[in-house]
């Protein structure tokens, strides 16, 4: 470099956006905005195939796919130009659809210590969970960091299955173990599931499985068979749509065969194979690992503090910094840079992924403070939707309730050029209640706001 050039400081323009505060963070988001690059995803005996990819990538056609769990996973059916992922939820909420997920990977963790490891690597309580029943629930850190948020199944007295998201979990629950000497086995096991999600999910499943499905309670559990071949059946699901999973025993060797009837059964109710629905999943406030949350996440950051129980006396992984700070927010010290909110956003509809963070500003400044995780157009709400981390110094109100009501907290977003309203210019953002779509099946958490609003409109 000259002697007339000065060295850059972080204070000068950078491409990855050092002016987005991420102090609290050890690896920041990379914020550099460099879209899609059109790449092509090489296929190779690297990344592993689930027992479903010949059925949902050869014979029906996946155009695209991403990594999850070191595992491929179609992202995309339908082409752009018979509709893409639009067309895709319109079969979601209006009638059924199919999802491999077979990507949701099964540790179990089985013997007779299996309910005490469990109980303290997760922050709720395992003992509440009754066999053949599920919860969804959190793993954290020592530091309070989210490790996974998996749905834990409970197939028997002394088995837990974590049916995980988009991060390792079993070599971390093994280390646990080395110095805790619970008396299990933990390992992955050969189950995969597929996901029927939609408002005629219910009558695909009788037709599969019989009329006993119609009792299984949400998060409930049911044993049954598809073509002769043992499969565990749950009401879940990723979508926030009426829905049900079905785990398939023994999967490299059954996969295909229960796939086939169940396909059928979904075209006999005019529906078909999807990738996993995002777009409807943020209608409904449901998290994405990796891309909402990660190990530096404070469930308090990202509106899971429900998930951190005041009265679970058992020790647990994380316990003592997550109570350290519950507390810090009940006195009103807020101990993060961000919070995530819900934003409903100006601009051209949003119809497909989001290839980066794109960047939130504040409209009194103009300066970088904070990035949308995940956004997507809403048909029935005709307005772009997202959820993303703004300063919590910028919030109204009490920013652990930020969820709970009508925000009147203004941002700026910076959309690509193809979703501006005018090219180069941020899009109007307005912080808005979640969930904005209601799930079919609320969560604990979801009813009791339902219900504080009915009784507040009486």
């Amino acid at each position: 470099m000259s002697d007339s050039q000065p060295p850059r400081t972080e204070s000068q323009d950078h491409p990855n956006y050092p002016s987005v505060d991420q102090s609290d963070r050890t690896v920041p988001r990379n914020l550099r905005q460099s879209g899609d690059p059109g790449i092509e995803m090489l296929v190779s005996t690297r990344v592993r195939k689930s027992p479903f990819f010949h059925k949902s990538f050869v014979e029906n056609g996946a155009w695209r796919a991403t990594v999850y769990n070191r595992i491929y996973h179609p992202r995309g059916l339908v082409e752009p130009e018979e509709g893409g992922m639009m067309e895709e939820y319109d079969a979601l909420v209006n009638r059924v659809t199919l999802w491999d997920v077979a990507v949701e990977r099964q540790i179990r963790v089985e013997g007779p210590d299996a309910e005490a490891l469990t109980d303290y690597v997760i922050t709720r309580d395992a003992t509440e969970i009754e066999p053949m029943h599920g919860k969804y629930v959190i793993l954290c850190n020592e530091d309070g960091g989210i490790l996974n948020d998996p749905v834990l199944l409970r197939p028997g007295e002394d088995e837990f299955w974590f049916s995980i998201s988009d991060s390792t979990l079993m070599q971390w629950l093994q280390g646990v173990n080395v110095g805790k000497g619970f008396d299990v086995e933990i390992d992955e096991i050969d189950v995969a599931p597929m996901q029927i999600q939609g408002p005629r999910s219910v009558d695909v499943m009788v037709d599969v499985v019989g009329e006993e499905v119609e009792g299984i309670p949400y998060y409930g559990l049911m044993e049954a068979e598809i073509d002769g071949c043992p499969v565990l059946v749950s009401q879940t699901g990723f979508s926030g749509e009426k829905g049900f999973e079905i785990y398939v025993h023994d999967a490299t060797k059954h996969a295909e065969a229960v796939w086939d009837p169940v396909l059928e059964a979904v075209r006999d109710h005019g529906g078909m194979q999807v990738a996993p629905a995002h777009h409807r999943r943020i209608a409904a406030g449901i998290l994405s690992w990796g891309q909402d949350m990660d190990h530096e996440t404070s469930p308090f950051q990202v509106n899971l503090g429900y998930q951190v129980p005041e009265d679970k006396d058992a020790d647990y992984v994380g316990k003592e910094e997550l109570e350290r700070q519950r507390d810090l927010i009940a006195d009103g010290e807020y101990p993060f840079v961000h919070k995530m909110v819900g934003l409903k956003l100006a601009g051209e509809p949003i119809r497909d992924y989001a290839p980066d963070f794109w960047l939130i500003s504040d409209p009194e400044t103009g300066e970088e403070c904070g990035y949308v995780t995940s956004p997507w157009y809403n048909p029935e709400l005709e307005t772009n939707l997202a959820l993303g981390f703004v300063p919590a110094a910028k919030l109204d109100g009490d920013v652990s309730e930020v969820y709970d009501g009508e925000i009147e907290t203004e941002f700026q977003v910076h959309l690509p050029d193809e979703y501006a309203e005018e090219p180069g210019e941020p899009v109007y953002a307005k912080v808005s209640e979640v969930p904005f779509k209601p799930s079919v099946n609320p969560s604990a958490r979801e009813q009791a706001k339902l219900n504080a609003r009915e009784k507040s409109t009486e």
